[in-house]
């Protein structure tokens, strides 16, 4: 059986594009929002059927989210943040070895607004863009120990 994980980021006041996913990926089994539009996620929370996971962005000021989450989801751990604390604009080895530190399989990030998908030596690195800018958003399905993430256009 598959579980599917939604990855959003950076939506930036985009609640339209964000209500179309929580909608198109309903039978999901969670959404994680990488921050940079943590009051679009909350304003969608009262009717979201989704569990949600969130972290704060570098543009979230007022916000109590966290920096990051270490989750497990489809017994697999993940690390989600926004980014911008790992330099991920100047690269991702400062994710990469924080992520693989703390036992990662998969790590979350957004704040480039570059949707990415990357596997290197048992982690997978990915950025689902910037679904209020770029229209992007990720799916990562796990099915029998397998990890398979797809960037996801809405435009």
């Amino acid at each position: 059986m598959i579980s599917r994980l939604v990855v959003v980021s950076d939506t930036h006041g985009n609640r339209r594009l964000l209500e179309t996913v929580i909608k198109q990926q309903s039978t999901a089994k969670l959404l994680v929002h990488l921050g940079d539009g943590a009051n679009d996620m909350q304003a969608m929370l009262p009717w979201c059927s989704v569990p949600v996971v969130q972290v704060a962005g570098n543009c979230d000021w007022s916000s109590l989210l966290p920096d990051e989450e270490l989750l497990r989801f489809a017994e697999t751990l993940l690390l989600a943040v926004h980014g911008h604390k790992y330099d991920v604009k100047s690269g991702l080895l400062k994710l990469s070895a924080t992520a693989r530190r703390r036992n990662a399989k998969v790590a979350l990030f957004g704040h480039t607004h570059q949707p990415l998908t990357r596997y290197e030596d048992g982690l997978y690195l990915v950025n689902p863009g910037s679904l209020g800018h770029g229209g992007t958003y990720a799916v990562i399905d796990f099915e029998n120990g397998g990890i398979c993430p797809t960037i996801i256009s809405c435009r």
